[in-house]
């Protein structure tokens, strides 16, 4: 069973803390270095077909690096939140909330991405 956001966060922390690299940790630092990941993620699928990229996980060692990447985006966005006192999970439902009321199931530009 996945451990929660709350959970990860707190063990982010801690590496964090046992090797003093809290002082890194800013909210600049921490923004670039998550921009940074995600566009190592961009970069597995930069030249592969749609095709290609819906079946990326079929291939064991392709889908360890977008694992590792998705691990990497991941753990710098919830460090990012915790450095300014976000709730991640609660960010994520008051944006769905929002996009259900902006975009609602029945438009014609339903579609429309956000």
């Amino acid at each position: 069973m996945s451990e929660d956001l709350e959970t990860l966060q707190r063990r982010l922390a801690d590496f964090a803390a046992a090797r003093d690299w809290q002082q890194y940790h800013t909210p600049k630092n921490l923004a670039a270095a998550l921009s940074v990941e995600a566009s190592e993620l961009v970069e597995i699928f930069q030249w592969l077909t749609p095709e290609q990229s819906a079946k990326i996980m079929t291939d064991p060692a392709s889908a360890a690096r977008v694992e590792d990447e998705v691990a990497d985006v991941l753990a710098y966005l919830l460090q990012f939140c915790g450095v300014l006192g976000i709730d991640a999970a609660a960010a994520l439902a008051a944006k769905i909330e929002r996009n259900e009321e902006r975009f609602p199931a029945n438009r014609p530009d339903r579609h429309s991405p956000e």
